[in-house]
C-alpha cells in the first residue's frame, strides 16, 4: 500500500512539474492553435507607400496558415494604421500588447514609431523583432536587449555610396538633397564619414522637410552648383520627383539613391524609366525582374505569391518584397521555437541565425546573429538601373558595422 502510495504521488508530482514547464512556455498570445503577432504601419499618411510592407507581411503568413502554420500553429497577424504618427504607434502597440495580447511586435515601420515603443516593450520584456529601420540605435542590445533590426545599416549605406563615389569619380563635386528627419541625417552623416577628408567635395546639400512644395527650386539650385554627382536620400514620391525635374532641366549627374526609394513601381515608373536610367542604389534583395533569376524557385514561388494574394503588392514593388523577406525571416526564427514560444527562447532564436539564406536575398548576403549581432544582414550591393531592371555594379559589399559586431 505505502509502495502504491508513493508511486501515485511520484506520478502527480511529474504531472505537476510537466504542467509547470508547460506554463513556463505558454505566453499571452500563444495557444495550442495560434500564435499572435502584433505590427505597426503607415497605411496612411505621409508614408502611406511604406504600408505596402505590412501588407505583404499580412499576405505572407495567411499562405503559411493555409500550408498548416508553423509547427502546427497559425499566426495570427494583427496590423494597425499608426497614420506616420509615432505618439499613435505607442498608443497602438499598448492596445496590442495589453488588449490583443499579442507574444511580440515584429516588422513596424519607422525610425520615430519604433523609438517611441522601444522602452516600453524592453521595459516589459517583449521581443521588438525586425524592425523595418535602418538607424543603428534599433540594433543596440547592449541598451535595449529586446529590440532588433533587420536591414543593413542606413548610415553604412551612406559611407557605401561614399567610397563608390571615390572609386568610381574621384574628384568629382557632389549635390546632396536629404530628408530632414533621424533617417536623412543618418545617411548624409554616413556619406560625410565616408568621404571623410574630402567632404569638401559636397559642394552643395540641401535638407529638406518630407511634404517640401519646393523641390523643384531645390534641384536647380543644385544644378547650377555644377556637380557631377547628386546623392538623394528620402521618400519615394519624392525621389521619383527629383529624378524627374533633373530630367527637365536637361542635367544628367550620376544619381545615387537611397534603397527604400528605388522601387521600379513607386519611383521609377512615376519619374518616366527613360529619366531614370542609370541611377544607382544600395540593394540586398533580388530584383523579381531582373532575368538573371527568372529561372530560380524562388523568383518562380515570389511570382505566385503576388499573383494569389493581389493586396501584396505588385511584382516589382520593393516594399512589398521587403515585406515578404522580413516575415519570411520570423517564420524562420518561430520555426527553430519549436514548442517554446515564452518571449525569452523567441529572442534566443532571433540570436541564433547562422548564415540563414533567405529566398530573397542577393546571393552573397546571408543572415547571421548573435548575443551581441543585432543586425541581422550587414552586407550590400551597388546595382545601376539599365531602364528595365537593376544589374550589379562590383561585388557584395560588407560594412563597417558588420566589421564592428565581430
Amino acid at each position: 500500500m505505502q509502495t502504491w502510495v508513493r508511486t501515485l504521488i511520484a506520478i502527480l508530482l511529474a504531472l505537476t512539474s510537466l504542467s509547470a514547464i508547460s506554463e513556463q512556455v505558454r505566453e499571452q498570445g500563444v495557444t495550442d492553435t495560434e500564435i499572435r503577432i502584433g505590427n505597426v504601419m503607415p497605411y496612411s499618411g505621409s508614408l502611406e507607400v511604406f504600408g505596402a510592407i505590412g501588407k505583404a507581411e499580412a499576405a505572407y503568413f495567411e499562405m503559411i496558415n493555409e500550408r498548416g502554420g508553423i509547427n502546427g500553429r497559425k499566426v495570427r497577424f494583427i496590423s494597425y494604421d499608426d497614420k506616420s504618427d509615432p505618439a499613435a504607434a505607442l498608443d497602438l502597440a499598448r492596445d496590442l500588447i495589453e488588449k490583443d495580447n499579442v507574444l511580440l511586435m515584429f516588422g513596424s515601420f519607422g525610425t520615430p514609431g519604433n523609438f517611441a515603443v522601444r522602452t516600453y516593450l524592453n521595459d516589459k520584456q517583449i521581443p521588438q523583432l525586425f524592425v523595418a529601420s535602418g538607424d543603428d540605435h534599433l540594433s543596440d542590445p547592449s541598451l535595449f536587449p529586446w529590440t532588433m533590426g533587420w536591414q543593413p545599416s542606413i548610415r553604412e549605406e551612406g559611407r557605401i555610396y561614399a567610397n563608390y563615389i571615390q572609386a568610381s569619380y574621384p574628384g568629382k563635386g557632389i549635390v546632396a538633397l536629404w530628408q530632414n528627419d533621424q533617417f536623412g541625417r543618418e545617411l548624409f552623416k554616413g556619406l560625410e564619414d565616408g568621404l571623410g577628408d574630402i567632404a569638401r567635395m559636397i559642394r552643395v546639400d540641401i535638407a529638406y522637410d518630407i511634404a517640401d512644395e519646393h523641390l523643384d527650386t531645390h534641384v536647380s539650385v543644385l544644378k547650377r552648383s555644377g556637380a557631377e554627382i547628386f546623392v538623394f536620400a528620402g521618400v519615394p514620391a519624392n525621389a521619383a520627383k527629383v529624378i524627374r525635374k533633373a530630367a527637365d532641366l536637361n542635367w544628367h549627374p550620376v544619381f545615387i539613391t537611397n534603397y527604400m526609394a528605388s522601387s521600379i513601381a513607386t519611383v521609377l515608373k512615376p519619374a518616366g524609366l527613360e529619366n531614370a536610367l542609370g541611377v544607382i542604389t544600395a540593394a540586398f534583395l533580388k530584383d523579381a525582374n531582373d532575368p538573371a533569376w527568372k529561372d530560380e524557385q524562388a523568383t518562380k514561388d515570389w511570382q505566385a505569391f503576388v499573383d494569389k494574394y493581389n493586396r501584396a503588392g505588385g511584382k516589382d514593388d520593393s516594399a512589398a518584397v521587403f515585406g515578404y523577406a522580413a516575415a519570411e525571416t520570423l517564420a524562420q526564427v518561430l520555426k527553430q521555437c519549436g514548442n517554446d514560444l515564452s518571449r525569452e527562447n523567441v529572442m534566443k532564436q532571433a540570436e541564433s541565425l547562422e548564415n540563414y539564406q533567405g529566398s530573397i536575398l542577393l546571393p552573397g548576403i546571408k543572415i547571421s546573429t548573435g548575443p551581441w549581432n543585432f543586425r541581422p544582414i550587414k552586407h550590400l550591393r551597388l546595382v545601376q538601373f539599365d531602364g528595365r531592371t537593376w544589374q550589379p555594379i562590383g561585388e557584395v559589399l560588407e560594412t563597417a558595422f558588420s566589421n564592428a559586431q565581430k
